[in-house]
């Protein structure tokens, strides 16, 4: 089976199986929709970390030991800027931060931030297409013990350490889907929407939270598979299993399953997790889901395609019987 794929992503984990589907498929067939609600505003600079973690990994630079940022990395800048009494605790390396100066001046021109990312992909020769949900700012808040923190206040200077009471997402009801987003998602040809393994609520939930993206997953032809980013109870990294636990939901495959209720079609979980399977309501694969190298990626990616083509003519079937 041929046609598009469409994955939505954040991060390291997202970022992981993006990559692996851009060297199974035919990297042109693959669209990659990124949450943009951990962008924000530093030191005069736009910073967006989801989507940088996606070029920066397609685009073969990413540092694969720290997991973020660019590999052969210099910090003479973060060194003077402490020397200087600034601001450090977001760190910035020397390569890194051309990718900031250059976004920052491209959208102060006007430039729209889908624009920018076309440009910094040809400069790193990546084939997928890379889209932000949205060229609207939105921003990722979170109500915790210690106050109202920006996402990246509470991610990155405070280390996740506040108790979470509630995440929102400012701006995004605002904001309008980047240009081909819904069109991506509700091509005819897809042969498959994949949810990355990325955590639910910080990056794939600012997604959805943005108006026209969850109708159109719920509408898409295509089989929506979510790999579950969870295994045997834990993240492979992030807060998402305390987040969980601090919103009083379990870290299990059922809490997955029903974060995503009503717009998939399978889930992905891995075999740790096989006893779960007859719990969930949707058809479920269990396969090895931590990528820990390159052909860790590949053949999730291939798992992850060839169970969405499992799928395509059951979802077929559900959608007709639904306009019946």
């Amino acid at each position: 089976m041929t046609g598009p794929v469409v994955a939505l992503c954040g991060g390291i984990g997202g970022a992981k199986l993006a990559l692996g589907l851009s060297r199974v498929l035919d990297a042109r067939q693959l669209t990659i929709i990124v949450n943009t609600g951990d962008d924000f505003e530093h030191l005069g600079l736009s910073i967006s970390p989801d989507i940088d973690t996606v070029l920066y990994t397609l685009g073969g630079v990413a540092d694969r030991d720290r997991g973020w940022g660019r590999a052969d990395e210099t910090w003479h800048f973060m060194e003077t800027l402490r020397e200087l009494g600034g601001e450090h605790w977001f760190q910035l390396g020397d390569r890194d931060l051309a990718m900031h100066v250059e976004r920052t001046a491209f959208l102060r021109s006007g430039g729209t931030l889908s624009a920018f990312i076309r440009r910094a992909a040809r400069a790193f020769g990546i084939g997928a297409r890379i889209l932000p949900m949205t060229d609207d700012p939105v921003r990722t808040v979170v109500d915790t013990d210690a106050g109202t923190l920006s996402f990246q206040r509470y991610f990155v200077e405070r280390r996740c350490t506040p108790v979470v009471q509630a995440l929102r997402f400012e701006g995004a009801q605002e904001a309008a889907p980047a240009a081909g987003v819904v069109s991506a998602l509700s091509d005819l040809a897809a042969r498959a929407v994949v949810i990355c393994p990325s955590n639910p609520y910080l990056s794939i939930d600012p997604i959805l939270a943005v108006p026209g993206i969850r109708d159109a997953l719920e509408n898409t032809p295509a089989p929506v598979i979510a790999v579950s980013p969870i295994i045997a109870g834990q993240a492979v990294k992030g807060p998402t299993v305390k987040i969980m636990a601090e919103l009083g939901i379990g870290a299990t495959t059922q809490s997955i399953a029903a974060h995503y209720q009503g717009f998939i079609d399978g889930l992905v979980i891995d075999d740790g997790d096989a006893a779960d399977a007859a719990s969930v309501s949707v058809p479920v694969l269990v396969t090895r889901t931590l990528m820990q190298d390159f052909a860790d990626r590949d053949r999730l990616a291939v798992d992850v395609v060839s169970f969405a083509a499992a799928l395509t003519s059951r979802k077929v079937a559900r959608t007709a019987g639904a306009t019946r």
